[in-house]
């Protein structure tokens, strides 16, 4: 079984709707249909999907993230191609190819014994398939725009940047939750404590953590390892404003961006998002796209990553996908 379902070129062609007198995006995206295309393409930036809501589940969420990929690039290749949307600077990979683990979990059923941590298994496998994807696309000196799934592929994006890199890499998370549960079966909640406890993440920050959903448990570990790993609460940046917006925007830069960092984006940070988690209180998606666009482009930055949108649960059919085109267009720019 293949690691990655590439795009061709007419793949993304069926995405585009075209209108007479106008130039849409799609049109003149970049594609690939093999990986030794990918090192000397001329595009920085390379769009890849994870369709997998298995982490989510194994989390006892709400399913739905597998969807957000394909409705992302779905509103981006009817964007506008014009002077200022770059596109130039990006290629379209295709997606992680999870079908085989999404079709076992179709199979399961939630009331059987083990349900999770049969889940968890699957986790794994598609960790493993992130993980080589994402190494392959940093060796070949490209930038990786991650779109799609749950939480849980921020594992496999920082296993594949330290095995790119042959170092442990720093993280920057904007997000309600730290996802650094405890190392249990895999699930989207503990992404980051796996990392952690593997040695691939180096210093860990949460940008915006919500402190109602956020455990005593967890608190505890954070504290354990404080030298490495920070936090800024939303309360304290929204609601008592005891730290400003851009005060916590420096300590965040402090910490993480003198050394090799990935970058996550949950949408579930933003107010009103569809989501797995989603919240009526929350950063705002101007807040989210000066944030992305700012550590976007810091040297040091290797990756991007928006994870956690379900389509089905948004305020109207759209939301989600419009919503991580700006962000990728904010970052290619």
């Amino acid at each position: 079984m293949s690691l990655v379902k590439f795009y061709s070129k007419d793949d993304i062609l069926n995405f585009v709707k075209k209108r007479k007198g106008e130039s849409k995006f799609g049109e003149a995206l970049a594609a690939i249909t093999r990986w030794e295309q990918l090192a000397s393409s001329p595009q920085k930036y390379v769009l890849i999907g994870i369709p997998e809501d298995i982490g989510v589940r194994a989390n006892y969420g709400n399913p739905g993230t597998s969807e957000a990929w394909k409705s992302a690039l779905q509103v981006l290749c009817n964007i506008q191609k014009n002077e200022l949307t770059k596109v130039e600077n990006v290629l379209v990979l295709g997606e992680v190819n999870c079908d085989p683990e999404m079709k076992s979990a179709s199979r399961l059923s939630s009331k059987e014994e083990n349900y999770n941590e049969k889940l968890g298994k699957l986790v794994e496998q598609i960790d493993e398939k992130v993980a080589q994807t994402i190494q392959k696309i940093i060796e070949a000196n490209k930038f990786p725009i991650v779109i799609g799934g749950g939480h849980n592929n921020s594992y496999g994006n920082l296993k594949g940047a330290f095995q790119a890199l042959k170092k442990p890499v720093n993280c920057l998370n904007f997000d309600a939750h730290t996802d650094f549960r405890a190392l249990e079966h895999r699930h989207s909640g503990n992404g980051f404590s796996y990392a952690f406890e593997e040695g691939y993440l180096e210093r860990y920050f949460t940008f915006g953590l919500h402190r109602n959903y956020t455990s005593q448990f967890v608190f505890e570990r954070l504290k354990l390892h404080s030298d490495r790993i920070k936090f800024s609460l939303f309360e304290d940046i929204a609601i008592t404003q005891k730290i400003s917006y851009h005060d916590a925007i420096a300590e965040a830069e402090t910490f993480i961006c003198g050394n090799s960092f990935g970058l996550e984006l949950d949408l579930d940070a933003i107010e009103d998002m569809g989501s797995s988690a989603m919240t009526p209180g929350g950063f705002t998606m101007n807040d989210a796209r000066r944030f992305i666009s700012y550590f976007s482009n810091k040297e040091h930055c290797v990756y991007f990553h928006i994870c956690e949108g379900a389509p089905g649960l948004g305020n109207f059919p759209a939301q989600v996908g419009k919503t991580i085109s700006f962000l990728i267009s904010d970052v290619i720019a």
